[in-house]
Order: C-alpha cells, then sequence, then structure tokens
C-alpha cells in the first residue's frame, strides 16, 4: 500500500498523473489496497464499483496518448451510497433496495466522470439517509476512524470516515440537518453545503423534502473543495431548485481587496456547547483577526426566539411519511428503527405547520438583517466531538441534553438554505477533531472558501491523520 499516495488531496493527485509522476493505476491500487486494509474495521465502504481498475487503466492510456485530460483525470472519488450511478449498486442502507442497480448516474456523479474521475466505491448511509449515524440493517455501522469506539456523525458518516481514513481523496454526500457538516467535524476532514439548489438533487434519494435537501462535496483540503463545487454545482434542468449557475457570486469574489467582517458565536443561539468546542470556535476567530480579517463576538436574535430543529422536524417528518410508505409498503419487517420513528412522530397539525413555515421565514430574515453587517459567520458545528455509539443523551458541561442536539448548530442553516462549510482546527481533550462552522450569505459560497483556506493556511492541526492504530490496523 502506498501510504504517500492515499493522503494526498485530489488536487495533487491530478497533478502527478498529469505530469506522469504516478499513473492513475497506482494511484486507484494504493487506495484499493487502503480499503482492503482498514474497511473491515471501519465499515465505510459498502461498494467498490467494479470496473474501478479497469478505468483507471483507460485513464492511464489517454495520459500516455497525450488528450486533454480533465481536472481530476485519473483521481479515485466516493459517493454517498444515495446517489445514483449507473451499473454500481446504490441501495440507500436499505434491505428493501438490496440489490438495486441504476442504468444512469446522478448528475453530479457524471460532471465527477466528465473532469475525469473515476468511481471507487460507495459509502455507508443510515436508511434513506435518515438519521445522526451511520447505521442500517444492509450493511451495519460506520465507526470513527479515530476512534473505534466513537461515531463518525451522519447520515453521512460512511464518506466522512472513508475520507479521513485514506481511503478515498474527495466525495459527495447529501445533507438536510447536519449530514455534510457534522460527519465532517466529527472525522476531521472538510465538509461543505453550498446555497439550497447550487448542487442538483436529481437522481439521489430521498429529494424530500426538498426545499431542505443539499448536496455537497466532501475532502480533506479546501482547494479539493472548491475543486469539485466548480464542477458539480449549477442547473441541470430536471431540478427546479436549482436555478443559479456557479458564476452568480454574491460573496467576495466580485471584490476581493475590501474588508472582511466577520462575527463570531459559541451560545446563546445553539444551546449548550462543550468547552473543547467552544475554544476551538474561540481559537478560530483568533486566528483570523491575527489574519487581518475584522472580527467580532456577536449574537443573533432569531436563533434566541426560534428553535431551527423543532421547526425541521414538524415539517420534514410530515412531508417524509409519504415517501417513505410508498418505498417500504409490503417490506414494513425490513424498516429500521430509525425510518419507523418517522411513522411514529405524531402528525402535525395544518395549524402547527403553517406557524413552521412561518418561522423559517422569521428565521430567513434574521439573518438577512445578520448579513447586512457581515460577510460571515463563525460558530459551532456539533455541540460535542465524536460521541460514543447509539447514545441517546449528551453530558454537556455538567448538564443533560438529548443526543439529537447534535445538530441544534447545523439545522438553521439548513431550514434556510444558507451555505455552510466546516472544518477541523482543533481537539478535544480525549484526542478527537474539533470542528468549526462558516457560514455566508445565499450564493455566497465564494466567501467561505476564501476564509476556509485562511483557516486552513492559519491551522494548528492541519494534516492530521488517524494512525493505523487508531484504526485497529496492526502497522
Amino acid at each position: 500500500m502506498n501510504s504517500g499516495l492515499v493522503y494526498q488531496d485530489a488536487t495533487k493527485l491530478a497533478e502527478l498523473i498529469r505530469t506522469k509522476e504516478v499513473s492513475p493505476v497506482e494511484v486507484m491500487q494504493a487506495h484499493l489496497d487502503r480499503i482492503e486494509a482498514v474497511n473491515p474495521n471501519i465499515n465505510a465502504i459498502v461498494t467498490v464499483a467494479h470496473d474501478a481498475l479497469k478505468s483507471a487503466k483507460a485513464a492511464e492510456a489517454a495520459v500516455l496518448a497525450g488528450e486533454a485530460l480533465g481536472p481530476l483525470h485519473g483521481v479515485p472519488f466516493t459517493a454517498k451510497d444515495s446517489f445514483d450511478t449507473a451499473g454500481v449498486l446504490t441501495q440507500l442502507g436499505s434491505p428493501i433496495f438490496k440489490g438495486r442497480v441504476p442504468d444512469t448516474d446522478a448528475p453530479s456523479i457524471a460532471r465527477m466522470k466528465r473532469a475525469g474521475g473515476i468511481l471507487l466505491a460507495k459509502t455507508n448511509p443510515p436508511e434513506f439517509s435518515y438519521w445522526i449515524e451511520s447505521d442500517n440493517l444492509l450493511t451495519g455501522l460506520t465507526r470513527n476512524p479515530w476512534n473505534l469506539d466513537r461515531s463518525p456523525g451522519g447520515s453521512s458518516g460512511g464518506e466522512s470516515a472513508a475520507i479521513a481514513a485514506g481511503m478515498s481523496p474527495i466525495g459527495l454526500a447529501t445533507d438536510v440537518a447536519i449530514s455534510v457538516r457534522g460527519p465532517a467535524a466529527l472525522t476531521g476532514v472538510i465538509g461543505f453545503k453550498p446555497t439550497h439548489g447550487r448542487i442538483p438533487m436529481t437522481g439521489i434519494w430521498p429529494r424530500v423534502p426538498r426545499r431542505f435537501w443539499h448536496a455537497g462535496p466532501m475532502a480533506r483540503s479546501i482547494r479539493d473543495i472548491a475543486l469539485a463545487y466548480s464542477l458539480v454545482a449549477g442547473p441541470d434542468g430536471a431540478d427546479g431548485f436549482s436555478t443559479s449557475p456557479v458564476s452568480l457570486d454574491a460573496g467576495i469574489g466580485n471584490s476581493p481587496n475590501r474588508p472582511i467582517r466577520v462575527g463570531w458565536l459559541v451560545e446563546p443561539g445553539f444551546g449548550l456547547i462543550d468547552n473543547d468546542v467552544a475554544a476551538t470556535v474561540k481559537a478560530a476567530a483568533e486566528a483570523l483577526k491575527s489574519a487581518g480579517v475584522i472580527v467580532e463576538e456577536v449574537r443573533i436574535p432569531v436563533l434566541e426566539q426560534i428553535n431551527a430543529l423543532e421547526v425541521l422536524w414538524k415539517l420534514q417528518a410530515m412531508e417524509s411519511k409519504p415517501a417513505f410508505r410508498e418505498a417500504t409498503a409490503g417490506h414494513e419487517d425490513l424498516i429500521y428503527k430509525h425510518v419507523q420513528g418517522v411513522f411514529d412522530t405524531p402528525d402535525t397539525s395544518i395549524e402547527d405547520f403553517v406557524i413552521a413555515e412561518q418561522q423559517i421565514q422569521t428565521m430567513r430574515d434574521g439573518f438577512a438583517e445578520y448579513f447586512t453587517r457581515y460577510d460571515a459567520l463563525l460558530c459551532p458545528v456539533t455541540p460535542v466531538a465524536s460521541h460514543g455509539h447509539n447514545v441517546s443523551e449528551f453530558v454537556i458541561n455538567g448538564q443533560t441534553v438529548s443526543s439529537l442536539h447534535v445538530m441544534d448548530a447545523t439545522a438553521p442553516m439548513s431550514v434556510t438554505g444558507l451555505p455552510g462549510l466546516t472544518m477541523r482546527f482543533g481537539t478535544s481533550h480525549d484526542g478527537m477533531p474539533v470542528g468549526i462552522q462558516l457560514v455566508s450569505p445565499w450564493l455566497a459560497e465564494s466567501t467561505l472558501l476564501h476564509l476556509g483556506a485562511l483557516l486552513e493556511s492559519l491551522s494548528p492541526v492541519r494534516n492530521l491523520h488517524p494512525t493505523m492504530a487508531n484504526m485497529g490496523v496492526n502497522a
């Protein structure tokens, strides 16, 4: 196994392939070997693409023939098992869909391939991508490569764990409340949820409630996140929410030399936050300030007035039930407990449904007002670092809260459609990654990528990776 290759980022791998310093076959084989070595303990990869090595050989031939090469030519990528992949199992984390093989790629998968990327594997979600851990009856539980007794989160925990463990350099995931940003933070990689609709959800399931589901990339470097975003974003002519071209930029990309103002917030507004997490957010604020960014501690009244997670749940449970009932009809004995929990949730009354919809509009108004004064918000991703598996409660600073509290700092950006980027910037007292979240106005992704790159350059934990011992493998 070439460990030097498995922790190169996708941009570097593409450069090495273009300059013939390594071949696509070497790169692919290194990642296949890595999967064989560490995945049995982590269970992040659920299906290896049967033609991955064959595609790498074709990519190698193209390099040798002097053909024009895309920006990801010969680079492996992975995708959460909710993305349709032509000819490759897409089972949605459910025995109900065991053996399902789509005929076509989701547009985001097709766009990665057109850029030269090679689908390596699919990664583990919870059933129907609906839980805060990545566990299901078909492919089992995914473990955090930093500590196998800890969770990588959900619902994209398989994707984040694969990238953290060096099984993949870059991948695609989805997010309805936390599912890109939380798992990235818990495993020490980077997750990006662009503005709602920037990346079409066509060919990804579930899509309900459509106005809350987002797709986004995960990687180990900001430049890889920026590259993947540039490749997969943009209308596809099928998703009515995906209407904005990538060139439509409301961020600092249009005026890169002006002063940048960032507000930072830990509490109040996101519930209880662990001291390690609070200290990491504050450290990131100080780092930005040292780099010349105008940084101020802030409060956002609407976050103190409305619980976005409660609002989201009232709406999404009602909107998900019909689609889930249709998908599970005749297979009720195969439903896992988390999807069953959706069915067991009491129906939201029409009055409460309308109030919840109006509360989302109020939240959007509150953020719109905030962003008249600041270019971005710096805040926590999760209230704690990675937790144990299947826990129902957290103890935070001596107080006990539900484990669903893990979504309190991410749900506001889901219901409002705001873009969010998460990355590691610290370490907990017991050695687990601690992340921070950057949020910008709608369609201002260039601001997040700029600030993310700045923090990456200042990070005290850049280029840290789990050891083989962390992953339960004898070196």
